[in-house]
């Protein structure tokens, strides 16, 4: 087991790629908590992973809102007293439409969730986190956050923004031992996919369980001297 006794915390954890990271990472041995705001996927996710094995917990969190961020880093604290990983894989599409049509509230809750979100949730995280004496942050990152294709709007733009933060990070928290990373998962079958592409055969895609080789190695201590990188799912499937 790569990840025996690992504590790691996985936003956006209710479905996609969120869901079978949380299934993966428990069945590699670590200790995984899963958040997100609708409560019932996140209880659906628990039970089925926990029909076959524990370890795995959730907590229902609006990554946007302080006083739910200070409830989740409690119960870390209290819970398992630090936190050895960080996946910030929470986010929203927005609308696909160019950026002169963009609806302004559109636009303002797409970059809060995407990238204020993951400063946020890394912000209120990371005492935990240099307690534990190092460990790993995950920024899922996206094709557009590397290169703009039109009509990808805030989106896009929130990417670009995520791979700027784990940069940044990275720099930062070298003292620490704590790497930062950012992987773009390409496309995969999921919902949100389905949204963006709704004329794409989604059986021509590769599953989120296909991609997971990548994640597990960020994860583990197998690449603690890898930081700042921009890594791509597709090349370790």
């Amino acid at each position: 087991m790569r990840l025996k006794d690992k504590t790691i915390l996985i936003t956006g954890g209710g479905g996609g790629i969120g869901k079978v990271m949380a299934r993966t990472f428990v069945q590699e041995g670590a200790r995984v908590l899963i958040c997100g705001r609708m409560r019932k996927r996140l209880e659906s996710v628990v039970e089925e992973v926990q029909a076959s094995q524990g370890q795995l917990s959730s907590l229902t969190v609006d990554i946007s809102k302080a006083e739910d961020l200070k409830r989740l880093a409690h119960w870390i604290d209290q819970t398992w007293g630090h936190l050895d990983v960080l996946v910030n894989n929470a986010g929203v599409l927005g609308l696909m439409v160019p950026l002169k049509d963009y609806p302004e509230a559109v636009w303002d809750e797409v970059i809060q969730i995407n990238l204020t979100g993951a400063f946020m949730v890394t912000h209120a995280i990371l005492p935990l986190m240099i307690k534990a004496g190092g460990g790993s942050i995950i920024n899922l990152s996206s094709t557009v956050g590397r290169k703009g294709r039109a009509n990808w709007g805030a989106y896009a733009v929130s990417k670009f923004g995520l791979e700027g933060l784990t940069q940044v990070l990275a720099e930062e928290l070298k003292p620490y031992g704590i790497r930062v990373n950012s992987v773009n998962p390409g496309g995969t079958r999921t919902e949100m996919r389905t949204v963006a592409y709704p004329k794409e055969d989604p059986s021509k895609l590769p599953s989120p369980e296909e991609i997971m080789p990548i994640f597990i190695y960020l994860a583990s201590d197998e690449s603690k001297e890898v930081t700042g990188q921009a890594l791509n799912a597709r090349d370790w499937a």
